[in-house]
């Protein structure tokens, strides 16, 4: 009798734990799936400023809460994408967009991936071009000599 007590006061609290977990679930309600989309990819568009690369919409972090908070009322409001996106970067700086804006200080973010596969390619040609002119090089005299010495000796023993 007191397992069965136990098996039940054990069920009971597992059930309870879930259901508790489950009311921490954030739900938001949309009257329009356009709106619902804008949401989503709002949410996946930014991230965390505490986490280090993950987006609001996959973070626990309570920074991340307040954010997807924010979303949801500035998209109730009406505001648009951009709207957002500048109160959020007003807020939290250029850190929370994934991707930067290109300004002047961002050249080089999205100018370098581009120069370094030009600079590999113009080493790639540079090494190529210098391998077949040294494989390509005639022996002088004096190497020429020495190179027939090697083989008749080569060939004497």
């Amino acid at each position: 009798m007191a397992v069965m007590r136990s098996l039940a006061l054990l069920l009971a609290l597992l059930l309870g734990g879930g259901l508790a977990w489950a009311g921490a679930i954030e739900t938001r309600e949309f009257d329009d799936p356009v709106l619902e989309q804008r949401y989503h990819s709002l949410t996946a568009s930014l991230r965390c400023p505490l986490c280090q690369n993950q987006a609001i919409d996959d973070s626990d972090a309570p920074v991340s809460a307040d954010m997807r908070e924010r979303v949801y009322g500035l998209l109730m409001d009406g505001r648009s994408d951009i709207e957002i996106l500048g109160h959020m970067t007003e807020r939290f700086g250029d850190y929370v967009l994934y991707n930067p804006r290109l300004e002047g200080r961002t050249y080089l973010l999205w100018g370098l991936p581009g120069a370094l596969v030009v600079l590999g390619g113009l080493l790639v040609v540079l090494v190529v071009r210098a391998r077949r002119n040294a494989s390509a090089r005639r022996l002088n005299a004096d190497e020429r000599a020495r190179l027939d010495a090697l083989i008749n000796r080569e060939r004497s023993e």
